[in-house]
Order: C-alpha cells, then sequence, then structure tokens
C-alpha cells in the first residue's frame, strides 16, 4: 500500500480511500465487516461514510455498521483514519423535518457529531466532514463550533465536500483569520468521464493544501467496462451510467475507452482508478465495494503503471476543460 500526507497535514492516508456508503444498503452487515478487514489487511487505512448513509428509514446505519466493526476491537479504530460528514437532516423519509436538523448551524454541528460518536462506537473523528455548502450559515459560526469540537477533542480535523473553488477559498480564509488550520480535504466528483473540478475546484484545493478525495470514480460504473459487460453478461447499465450511454456520442466515447484499454489489456475500472491516481493533488479515490471481489480489483489499480501511450489516449477521449479562466473566458 502507498501512503501519502493528507493535503498540508501531517495525516499519513492511503492512496485509496474505502467508501461505504453501500454497507447496509446492499451489503449486509457481515459482508460489511469483511470488506474493511481485508482493506485493513491490505493497508487500505482511510474509511470515508456519512451520517445519512443507509438512506431512507436507515438513516445512521452505515456508521452503525461500522462501530460494530470497531467494536471488535483489535486495534481496528486505532488503525483507521475515520471521515464522516453532516449536513443532510437525519429524520426518517417521509416525517416532517424540524428546524435545525440539516446544514451546518453551529447546534446542528455538535447535534451531529454527539449522533456519529455513538452510532460510531468511539470518541473521535479524524475528518469532520461538511456534505455540502450551508448558504445560510456564516463561516464564522461554522469555525466556532468545529474549534469547540476540536478543543473536546471530538473531532481532528474539518473537511468539505461538493465545494466550489470559491468556497473553498472564504472557508479557509475565514479560518485563516481565526488562527485556525481550516478545511484540510475536498470530496468532490471527478472522473475521466467528469473533470469540470479540474477548472477551479482542484486548483483551488491546491492552492489552500487541501487534498483531494474524488468521489464516483468510475461514474456510476460507466468507467468499469459497462458495454463489455453489457454485450457478454446482458448485464445492463443502471443509474448514471445508463443515462449517459442513451447519447450515441457519449456511448461512442465509452466504446473507444473501451477499446483503447483492451489494446493495452487493461481492465477498464482498474485503469480509471489508476488514472486518477496520476493527477496532481489528488489524495486517493474512494472506491465503493459491494464485496469483497471488488475490493480486490480497486486494490489491483495501486500496481498500475499507465504509459504515456494509455494516458494520451485517455486525455483524447476524454480531454480535460483546461484551466480557469482560459477554458471558459475564450
Amino acid at each position: 500500500m502507498e501512503y501519502t500526507q493528507l493535503g498540508r497535514t501531517g495525516l499519513k492516508v492511503s492512496r485509496l480511500v474505502l467508501g461505504t456508503m453501500n454497507f447496509g444498503p446492499q451489503t449486509d452487515e457481515p459482508t460489511s465487516h469483511a470488506i474493511m478487514d481485508a482493506a485493513l489487511d491490505a493497508g487500505l487505512n482511510f474509511f470515508d461514510t456519512a451520517n445519512v448513509y443507509g438512506w431512507g428509514e436507515n438513516k445512521g446505519r452505515t456508521e452503525e455498521i461500522i462501530g460494530s466493526w470497531f467494536a471488535q476491537g483489535d486495534g481496528r479504530r486505532d488503525k483507521t483514519v475515520l471521515a464522516t460528514k453532516v449536513y443532510g437532516n437525519m429524520t426518517v423519509d417521509g416525517e416532517p423535518v424540524w428546524p435545525n436538523h440539516d446544514r451546518l448551524s453551529a447546534l446542528n454541528i455538535r447535534r451531529g457529531v454527539e449522533a456519529s460518536l455513538k452510532r460510531l462506537r468511539t470518541d473521535y473523528i479524524d475528518v469532520y466532514q461538511f456534505h455540502h455548502i450551508d448558504r445560510l450559515t456564516p463561516f464564522d459560526e461554522i469555525w466556532q463550533a468545529v474549534d469547540v469540537l476540536i478543543q473536546q477533542g471530538k473531532i481532528l480535523y474539518a473537511g468539505s465536500s461538493n465545494f466550489p473553488g470559491y468556497k473553498i477559498a472564504q472557508a479557509n480564509e475565514a479560518a485563516a483569520r481565526r488562527g485556525m488550520v481550516g478545511l484540510v480535504s475536498e470530496q468532490c466528483l471527478y472522473n475521466l468521464a467528469e473533470r469540470r473540478a479540474e477548472m477551479e475546484v482542484i486548483p483551488a484545493a491546491q492552492d489552500y493544501g487541501l487534498g483531494v478525495i474524488p468521489w464516483s470514480p468510475l461514474h456510476g460504473g460507466l468507467l468499469g467496462g459497462v458495454i463489455k459487460k453489457e454485450v457478454e453478461g446482458g448485464r445492463r447499465a443502471s443509474g448514471r451510467a445508463a443515462d449517459a450511454l442513451a447519447d450515441p456520442a457519449a456511448r461512442a466515447r465509452i466504446q473507444a475507452y473501451e477499446d483503447l484499454l483492451d489494446k493495452h489489456g487493461l481492465a477498464p475500472g482498474e485503469a480509471a482508478l489508476a488514472w486518477l491516481l496520476t493527477r496532481p493533488g489528488v489524495t486517493g479515490p474512494i472506491v465503493g465495494p459491494r464485496t469483497p471481489e471488488q475490493l480486490d480489483g480497486a486494490l489491483r489499480a495501486l500496481e498500475l503503471e499507465l504509459s504515456d501511450e494509455v494516458l494520451a489516449g485517455l486525455d483524447e477521449i476524454f480531454p480535460g476543460p483546461g484551466p480557469s479562466p482560459e477554458a471558459f473566458a475564450w
């Protein structure tokens, strides 16, 4: 396993991040535990979750599964860099949402931390992430709440998720005025098929010393060999992948992508992860296995070294937007 610093911090994390969103909704507790054991055995020490994972009537269930895994002991918690998130309401879907039960008010941040700590069966969270920007709460209030939690030892670092570049700047400038470290990571949608983060989000993260943690590295399965699977096994694409393939031009790009990797004997999903590992500013992509076998495939991406020919071919099929402001100014 390769490790790197998380942004400008002294915290060492693995180049792959274990995403846990499937734990509960799609993967039962014993299998989830087996995946986490296998990840830790492979040296993967950075686990990502969120308070709302479990969804619907089961919000919080994913954190509970991680908590029951920590409770087995054997150094599991000490070996793990744990990241979770706050923002969305925890009310069961269909029930009334009470005021102050979502967003990033000092009240909801405090409430969110306390509830997550109970579900996770731990007394601290390594990286506490804001799941979305809050247009109603000033950063001074957010940082005041974070400062209290850091002083109490309940969180160690703060990170963002789905923040635009200017909000990363605003957040860290507000933190600097208070003498605080500020955001240390940004979790954003970033992959070969979706490269808009290269315009402003990733440059802002690099300038302010945030580690970039891409989510959906296979773009909902689109970059995982979806056409080949469709042809060979009759497995139909769904969700984001199905929507993209409905566009003939997008389907042609994916076919060209799969043909390029097939020519070089590379598995599409592994190559898509390996490409992200070559990108400036990227700490590590989030992989969300439903099975131990899917985790094995993700780990193989760490061993891939993409040739210049393959990298050039990928850029030709999926050109980036270019730097800001040139990408949109002329």
